[in-house]
């Protein structure tokens, strides 16, 4: 971890119990990601493939049986680099058999407290979120004014109840709410979908936190409101150099806004690198999931031919019964014979292809 890197994670892990299957889902599945100071990296993938809850195992929400159960995250805290999961793992215990999860015993009560004073001091002030839904995030019984000055009040320097809601509505202004002093007051319920966002942005960059990671920020939004959230976000970047983790499965937002990207498939990271290189059309190399992407995004010349999308084919991966290969191997359409073994029978190593750009692909080993 270097002295411009503010988060590190290496080989993450969180599964979850299904009684209808009983079985573990591995939601995530050795995630290995960094961000530099003052970047923002863009996390893209289908639904289902480990974006949000990567997001929720930073900031320390995951709660459920057995939830996180290992892996390293270091953050760069005021004082330091600290690693969040440090001594987690003396509190779980898992049983395997030929690769699949049996059992997972977890001290939930030392787990807990173990999270909890790690994160204490840090969630909210040096580490913020915007969630996908700002409505089910938010209190509907307080006013978004309120909620923003509580924030301010825990979370910073500031003491004086009067001196946090002027905060708070300068807040409301720098995110563009018109009538802040009027809006104040409003619960979530009385905002629109875009403004509730906002408010949520407010509330999120209040603390003035080092990390800002934003869920699917412009999800539900009509097209008008999801590009105002855009730009709004743009902006933020550009005014505080907050360094931020952006997930969401709309590459042409991740594209706009993002410095570096990773795309993650059945829990795990398949390609990482520069946005304007893992993310164009027609510059290679590419794992082909990604090429895959990129290619059932509707254009302008597909629309006035009243063409087909090309779509991926096959279910997304099943992560109960996660493969020994390559994840993506059932659906990937430029398995050759020359890999058709190693791609069935081992999981590619992420490999650098490129100054900066990882892929996990039998393509592209020697």
């Amino acid at each position: 971890m270097t002295d411009q890197t503010v988060l590190a994670i290496e080989d993450l892990h969180a599964y979850f119990y299904t009684r209808s299957k009983q079985a573990f889902i591995r939601s995530v599945d050795g995630v290995s990601l960094s961000i530099t100071k003052g970047c923002t990296l863009g996390v893209v993938g289908e639904s289902g493939s480990g974006k949000s809850v990567t997001a929720l195992s930073i900031m320390g929400l995951i709660q459920g049986m057995p939830g996180i159960i290992g892996g390293t995250m270091r953050f760069l805290t005021a004082n330091g680099p600290v690693n969040l999961l440090q001594g987690l793992d003396q509190h779980v215990k898992i049983k395997r058999d030929s690769g699949r999860i049996l059992t997972v015993a977890k001290d939930m009560t030392k787990w807990e407290k173990r999270i909890q004073g790690r994160m204490r001091g840090l969630r909210g002030s040096q580490m913020a979120m915007i969630f996908q839904d700002p409505r089910s995030a938010m209190n509907p019984f307080s006013s978004i004014g309120d909620q923003i000055r509580e924030t301010i009040l825990h979370n910073t320097a500031v003491r004086r109840r009067k001196q946090a809601r002027e905060k708070a509505m300068d807040w409301l202004a720098r995110v563009h709410i018109d009538a802040p002093r009027v809006r104040y007051h409003n619960n979530p319920h009385g905002l629109s979908g875009g403004m509730c966002q906002r408010a949520m942005i407010a509330m999120a960059l209040a603390a003035e936190p080092t990390l800002l990671i934003a869920d699917e920020p412009t999800t539900g939004l009509d097209a008008t409101i999801q590009s105002r959230i855009v730009d709004l976000m743009a902006e933020i970047k550009t005014e505080l150099g907050v360094t931020t983790l952006l997930i969401s499965h709309d590459i042409d937002v991740i594209r706009q806004l993002s410095d570096q990207v990773a795309v993650m498939y059945g829990g795990t990271v398949l390609e990482r690198g520069p946005a304007n290189t893992v993310l164009t059309p027609g510059i290679e190399p590419k794992h082909p999931y990604t090429a895959a992407l990129l290619s059932s995004i509707p254009d302008r010349r597909l629309i006035e031919k009243k063409g087909f999308l090309n779509a991926i084919e096959g279910d997304v991966l099943d992560t109960i019964n996660t493969p020994k290969g390559c994840r993506f191997y059932p659906r990937c359409g430029q398995v050759n014979e020359k890999i058709a073994t190693a791609c069935l029978n081992t999981e590619p190593p992420l490999s650098s292809i490129a100054p900066g750009h990882d892929v996990r692909c039998w393509l592209f080993e020697p």
